[in-house]
């Protein structure tokens, strides 16, 4: 018998790069994800009210932080405030890149098509702070510019504007805010993803008859649909959490019962009360829910469509 040879792999100069290049990505996940794991423990110790973290790490091991967490009323408001939002943003948010997406890819122009890209993926770049700024200038009810329009199309008054930063007035502001923000960066990889679309189906579809409308409706979104399915798993498995300059940055006294969520809540625990075992433990409970819901819906999803994150 032929005995198999063995081939040894060997490193040249170009695989050394890539290994190097990569190196940087796991030692980033290792500092900034791995290692502050470690201050789990601070969860199940008795550490508030201590000078420090680091201090409190030394206190005594107990389970009355979650027991502290579960019977207050006020995390349960949060908790259910922030179940609201995420699920009206997954629910309107969500859709946005893919409607976009798919509206940049019937732009015939190839100039007007990198300008509207340009264009919309923009406001991703500036932070929180600065476009929640912007944000709360223009909303302003005295020296805004959306009040005026409002009063234009009959909505407000010159005399009794409607002040948007009231409670009400939040969810819809955040949701428009969110989507001028996002969308455009939030698109990339869908428009990616229907440029790998194999044409002949887009002029099989002609022939047959189908418009533009039936083209996309039929051909572009199951060609994308895997793309889709891993951003709404990845999306549904963060349903508990949020970014926290998104929401500190609208907090006023006037809203506050609608622009607290977990993220600004957990801040007020640590960072304004000193409860910092009690944070820990909120942290860890979002964490937990964040794991169950993205094993669950995979687990529905391989059932369902044979697709998944893994």
């Amino acid at each position: 018998m032929r005995e198999k040879t063995k081939t040894k792999f060997k490193f040249n100069s170009r695989d050394i790069q890539l290994s190097v290049m990569a190196s940087f990505s796991l030692v980033f996940l290792l500092i900034f994800s791995y290692l502050p794991m470690m201050g789990i423990i601070l969860a199940f110790k008795d550490g508030n009210k201590y000078l420090n973290i680091i201090m409190a790490l030394g206190a005594d091991w107990t389970l009355d932080n979650f027991k502290m967490l579960f019977t207050d009323s006020e995390f349960w408001q949060v908790f259910f405030n922030t179940l609201h939002i995420n699920l009206l943003m997954l629910l309107i948010n969500f859709p946005m890149p893919i409607i976009f997406a798919l509206l940049i890819n019937e732009v015939r122009n190839r100039f007007v098509r990198t300008t509207i890209q340009t264009v919309s993926n923009f406001p991703h770049f500036i932070s929180w702070v600065v476009y929640g700024g912007i944000v709360l200038a223009l909303t302003d009810a005295n020296l805004g510019i959306v009040n005026p329009i409002l009063e234009f199309l009959g909505l407000s008054t010159k005399e009794n504007p409607i002040d948007l930063n009231l409670a009400q007035y939040f969810y819809p502001k955040l949701i428009i805010a969110t989507i001028i923000k996002g969308v455009g960066w939030g698109s990339i990889v869908y428009v990616a993803a229907i440029a790998g679309i194999d044409q002949s189906l887009y002029e099989a579809a002609m022939i047959d008859g189908a418009n533009r409308f039936q083209r996309a409706i039929h051909v572009t979104l199951p060609c994308i649909r895997s793309t889709i399915l891993v951003f709404l798993l990845l999306n549904i498995s963060r349903i508990m959490g949020n970014s926290f300059e998104q929401f500190y940055v609208f907090q006023t006294t006037a809203n506050l019962s609608k622009t607290r969520v977990l993220a600004t809540y957990m801040y007020t625990l640590g960072f304004t009360y000193r409860n910092y075992s009690t944070a820990t433990a909120l942290s860890l409970f979002e964490g937990i829910i964040s794991l169950i819901l993205l094993v669950s819906v995979n687990f529905v999803a391989k059932k369902t469509t044979g697709e998944g994150i893994y």
